[in-house]
C-alpha cells in the first residue's frame, strides 16, 4: 500500500505485486480504481477487464483502446499497458488467468467485446471473490476457469475501438490535426491540400503506416470522440453528432450503429453507462 500524492487515500498496487505471485492461481480483483492513471505495467497472466462508472482508455505500445460501457477488454499475457480512467471512482472488475500452451488464438489478441446478459451474470457472480484462487480450491477455481473457457464462445464481434500510433512524423502531424479539428469533417482532398500531399500519396501513407484507409481512421476517431462526449460529457446525441463532424443525425446514428452495435440514443440507456 502507498499514499497517493494527490489525496489521503491509500492505493493498493496489487497489479504490480500480487497478480503473478502464484503462477497457477487465477487472481480476482473488484474495487474502485482509486488512481487517475494506472501506470505502464505487464503481467504473466492474461487479463479480463470490465469497468463501471466512467470512461476508460487503455494504451499499449502500439495502440490506444477505448473501453465503453457494457464492454470488456482482453489483454494477453506479456502485453505492456497503462490504464487511464476519466475519474479515480471508476470500478474495475478484473480476472487474471494463467495461460497455457493449448489456449485458443483468441487469447493472443488485445480486443474489446460486448458483454451480453449471460457474461454480465458471470461477472457479477465473481464479485464475491478477491485475491488468489488456487487449483486446490476446486469449486471456485473450476468456476473461474470455466469463465475463461467460455469467453471465446460468448465474445462475438470485437469492436474496432482502437487506433494505431503512427511512426511516420508526417503522419503524426496529420493525426494530431485530425484530432484537433474533428468537428470540421475534412476529407482526403482537404487534408492532402493542407499538408502538401497528393490524394493518392496521402491514401498510400495511411495504408502503409496504419494498415487502414483514411476514411476508416477518421471514422473510428470520430466514434471514439462521440463515445467520450456521450459518456463523459453527457451531451445530447444531436450535439455529439455536430461535435464530431456530422451534419446529418441519421448518418451519425447509422455510423455509430455500424461501429458500436447499437444506436447512440440506446447506448446511453444501457445498464452501467453511468
Amino acid at each position: 500500500m502507498e499514499l497517493n500524492d494527490n489525496s489521503d487515500r491509500y492505493i493498493d498496487r496489487y497489479y504490480m505485486t500480487e497478480v503473478d505471485r502464484f503462477p497457477e492461481s487465477i487472481y480476482c480483483h473488484h474495487a474502485m480504481m482509486g488512481e487517475s492513471v494506472i501506470p505502464e505495467h505487464v503481467h504473466d497472466k492474461g487479463q479480463f477487464l470490465y469497468t463501471e462508472g466512467g470512461v476508460v482508455y487503455l494504451n499499449t505500445s502500439t495502440q490506444s483502446f477505448f473501453l465503453p460501457a457494457r464492454h470488456y477488454i482482453w489483454i494477453p499475457a506479456g502485453v505492456r499497458h497503462s490504464i487511464h480512467p476519466s475519474t479515480p471512482e471508476v470500478v474495475m472488475r478484473n480476472l487474471y488467468f494463467p495461460m497455457r500452451a493449448d489456449d485458443l488464438i483468441f487469447f493472443n489478441r488485445t480486443a474489446i467485446y460486448p458483454v451480453n446478459n449471460l457474461l454480465m451474470e458471470l461477472i457479477m457472480f465473481t464479485n464475491r471473490w478477491n485475491g488468489n484462487i488456487t487449483p486446490d480450491d476446486v469449486s471456485r477455481y473450476g468456476i473461474a476457469y470455466a469463465f475463461k473457457l467460455l469467453l471465446p464462445e460468448l465474445s462475438v464481434g470485437a469492436l474496432p475501438l482502437a487506433l494505431p500510433y503512427p511512426a511516420d512524423n508526417r503522419l503524426k502531424k496529420i493525426v494530431s490535426f485530425l484530432n484537433d479539428h474533428i468537428a470540421s469533417n475534412m476529407g482526403v482532398p482537404e487534408i492532402a491540400s493542407e499538408f502538401g500531399f497528393s490524394e493518392r500519396s496521402l491514401s498510400r501513407l495511411f495504408q502503409k503506416e496504419l494498415h487502414m484507409t483514411f476514411i476508416q481512421y477518421a471514422t473510428i476517431l470520430r466514434m471514439l470522440r462521440a463515445l467520450k462526449l456521450l459518456l463523459d460529457e453527457r451531451l445530447p446525441v444531436n450535439e455529439v453528432a455536430h461535435a464530431v463532424g456530422y451534419s446529418s443525425l441519421p448518418t451519425f446514428s447509422n455510423t455509430f450503429y455500424k461501429v458500436v452495435g447499437v444506436r447512440p440514443s440506446e447506448y446511453v440507456k444501457l445498464k452501467g453507462v453511468y
